[in-house]
């Protein structure tokens, strides 16, 4: 079907086919490995004409059938005219579908009539696939390479002439209104097919929106996958355009990608006039009687002011073009690669070809640090997540990992002397249907190139780390732990249902906490909280140590402090990270410092005094379990695993996930107990068991005689004896409540003083020794 052959109107949108296919997209969606993040806003929604950007052939069937899911509202794509060329099967359903044929004449026209009936617009408007994601010149002017012309050009206006001229539209529309011209108005009531003339106002006074939106993908892969491996064994042979898309694409498709579209804020096509367009839009309303009237002013005016409105929407156009083409590229969510191959190719602009290992993980922390606070900067969630990136420091990263072995893979640097050296194929020029194999750095640096605060981080984090402060280091790392928290509690807030949930009663503060004190004595503590706690349990007395001149942090295990469905997800193993990373930050303050724990919290401190850190000057640890008071504890595992086999043949939560718990501080434990907690804690003290004999730090072990939830005989004495310390001290307080360091019972404080100071006084016990204090009054 040529364009001159195109009939003047076309179908309009099959709704029940449309809807069909929307149900046929979500199925589909599902079995793909795509993960669809959208960022967008009720209002943004309202929008009527939606931009996008274009890096991939399948993405272009996505964007209308995610605003339908949102919105309920229908929208019309342009689709290329060669599509419609034969009278198909599938060209019938895109022109019942809402795809236009891009070529066809009256194109604008079509469009403006479907957004003034309520109906969004998809528009990609670079107008063909950007591969290489290079979308700036080298005079920083936006523009793209054509294909087809074999040069870079500048992106369409085409959206910018659309939204001016359904603007003008509605001009026309309102001009009618206020001179009362009954016939007109009723004119356009039936060709917009409105039911009445409050609808057609209700349109003319709403403004028309442009909403700017970015697809970015993450990771790009050039693997081979099983898409590419099944059309090459039907195809005779592939071109390298078909090869590369289908690499490339097939990997998006099949294999864990992200898939984050992000909408700006909207853009107004008329922000840009001035007095003379709103001048001469006032003196031609009353002569536009059709949509094609307005399109038509460039192309067919019938005499010089249309002449002259056409120019001046032209010209606007570009105006407003650079504008949402800006907002579509400074909504790139940046990702780890996208620091990474910024960083490579700014060093190589320096004329740098290597780079030490451990800079370039230490670098893209103290970016992606400084970016976080970077408000105009969009951050991949993997970003935002310390579990994700936290760990740079030491080195270590699975998605960094991944970002370098497909580099070797293209053999773009190679790994020499604990470097990564740049080759040469990094600058080499590719050919744009290869360029996403050939050098991925290149693309990932193209993408995040128009945002220059990006750039700007990295080459300001790599002058910091030549003079890092390791408090500074302290302080990004504590901010992760705060901002860890905030993740679990939003991503739980919602979790769990019935009278269960709602028993909940923990309202106390369960963010980690670190006081340096004013007159500090060198020396650091690190408190370690018990199960189904949080750092609130251990504040005051956190308070009452840095009153002495000690620096205290007092971590939070993973998990606590938030939802006990947070709770039921976690191990032993991530309690205990929690615990290192407390560590890790307390000695870049302090050279020697002191373990403290409570409970669960006391076995995890002998745990890391396992590995003779020289930082460790002591431990101390309360009330750690062995044995419990409650001889059902015995049946956890049996219980837990029951829970696991249910939860893995159904969508059940478990035969009995949780366990009623009735604690004495009620504002700060989950009254809920999840079974898979008390299995960790069961995992823990059977390690811990194995471990304690390698344990050569001095140590204090304190116990409440008749601990309600600890069996203090024979834990106490267990833990005692598989102590391995030359100088432990088992130190047994008359009391019934288990909380004994939260409540100072037995004045426990002065206990732990005791053995603090004699530590730092540098004595030394000759015998390991028993000792036991007399039982506090309780009111």
């Amino acid at each position: 079907m040529k364009a001159s052959h195109y009939p003047q109107d076309w179908p309009d949108i099959d709704t029940a086919l449309f809807n069909r296919s929307v149900k046929l997209f979500s199925a589909v969606k599902n079995l793909l490995s795509v993960k669809f993040q959208l960022y967008a806003d009720t209002q943004l929604l309202q929008g009527d004409i939606f931009l996008f950007n274009h890096f991939s052939r399948f993405e272009t069937f996505i964007p209308q059938f995610l605003i339908f899911e949102k919105t309920g509202a229908y929208s019309c794509a342009i689709a290329a005219g060669e599509f419609f060329g034969t009278d198909s099967m599938l060209s019938n359903y895109l022109q019942h579908v809402g795809v236009f044929p891009h070529d066809h004449p009256r194109l604008f026209a079509m469009l403006a009539g479907q957004i003034l009936r309520g109906r969004k617009v998809v528009v990609f408007p670079e107008g063909g696939m950007v591969k290489d994601r290079r979308v700036i010149d080298k005079q920083g002017e936006y523009s793209i390479y054509s294909r087809i012309a074999g040069n870079r050009r500048k992106q369409h206006t085409g959206p910018a002439v659309l939204g001016q001229g359904v603007q003008a539209l509605k001009t026309a529309i309102r001009y009618a209104f206020q001179h009362e011209q009954v016939e007109r108005l009723q004119h356009w009531k039936e060709i917009l097919q409105f039911d009445n003339l409050d609808e057609l106002m209700a349109t003319a006074l709403k403004p028309t929106l442009i909403v700017p939106a970015n697809i970015t993908f993450y990771p790009i892969r050039a693997s081979e996958n099983l898409l590419f491996k099944s059309v090459e064994l039907f195809a005779d042979s592939l071109s390298l355009r078909q090869a590369e898309e289908l690499i490339i694409e097939g990997n998006i498709m099949l294999r864990d990608t992200d898939m984050d579209i992000r909408m700006s804020s909207p853009v107004d096509p008329c922000c840009v006039w001035d007095w003379r367009t709103r001048k001469l839009m006032e003196l031609i309303a009353p002569g536009i009687r059709e949509p094609d009237d307005v399109f038509q002013l460039r192309t067919a005016p019938r005499n010089w002011k249309q002449r002259l409105l056409g120019y001046f929407f032209q010209k606007n156009a570009r105006c407003s073009r650079n504008r949402y083409m800006e907002k579509i590229y400074a909504n790139v969510t940046i990702n780890l690669s996208h620091l990474a191959s910024t960083l490579i190719m700014s060093l190589i602009g320096d004329k740098r070809q290597t780079i030490e290992k451990s800079r370039f993980y230490s670098v893209l922390y103290i970016a992606i640090k400084q970016l976080q606070n970077n408000p105009d900067i969009h951050l991949h969630r993997s970003l935002l997540d310390p579990d994700e990136y936290g760990e740079l420091v030491q080195g270590v990263s699975a998605r960094f990992d991944q970002f370098i072995c497909v580099a070797k893979q293209a053999e773009l640097l190679i790994e020499q002397d604990g470097c990564y050296r740049f080759l040469p194929k990094l600058c080499a020029d590719h050919d744009f249907d290869s360029i996403r194999l050939e050098n991925p750095i290149a693309v990932y640096n193209n993408e995040a190139a128009p945002l220059r605060g990006v750039r700007n981080a990295l080459l300001e984090a790599d002058r910091v780390y030549r003079s890092m402060d390791a408090r500074q280091l302290a302080a990004w790392h504590f901010d992760d732990e705060h901002l860890q928290l905030a993740l679990e509690q939003e991503k739980y807030r919602c979790c769990g249902d019935g009278d269960f949930y709602c028993r909940e009663t923990a309202v106390a503060d369960p963010a980690p906490f670190f006081i340096i004190p004013k007159r500090g004595n060198g020396l650091g503590i690190l408190l370690i909280h018990g199960l189904l706690a949080s750092p609130a349990e251990l504040r005051d007395y956190g308070r009452y140590l840095a009153e002495q001149g000690y620096t205290v942090l007092g971590v939070r295990l993973k998990g606590h402090g938030t939802s006990p469905y947070a709770l039921r997800d976690i191990g032993y193993e991530q309690w205990f990270d929690s615990v290192r990373r407390g560590f890790n930050i307390l000695k870049l303050h302090c050279t020697k410092l002191y373990l403290i724990g409570f409970s669960t919290g006391g076995a995890l401190a002998l745990k890391l005094a396992v590995e003779n850190h020289p930082e460790i000057v002591g431990v101390v640890a309360v009330s750690v379990p062995v044995k419990f008071v409650d001889p059902a504890f015995m049946l956890v595992p049996l219980l837990h695993n029951a829970n696991t086999l249910v939860r893995w043949l159904s969508s059940f939560e478990g035969v009995k996930p949780f366990i009623d718990n009735t604690p004495e501080h009620p504002d700060i434990n989950y009254c809920g107990t999840p079974v898979r907690a008390l299995y960790e804690l069961r995992r823990l003290i059977q390690r811990l068991q194995a471990l304690l004999p390698e344990v050569t730090t001095p140590s204090l072990l304190l116990y409440a005689d008749r601990d309600p939830v600890v069996a203090t005989d024979p834990s106490a004495a267990d833990v005692f004896e598989w102590l391995g310390a030359a100088e432990k001290t088992l130190h047994i307080i008359e009391s019934d409540r288990h909380g004994i360091l939260m409540e100072n019972i037995g004045n426990i404080w002065a206990v732990i003083d005791e053995f603090l100071m004699h530590r730092r006084a540098g004595q030394t016990g000759s015998q390991p020794t028993y000792s036991s204090t007399t039982r506090e009054t309780e009111s």
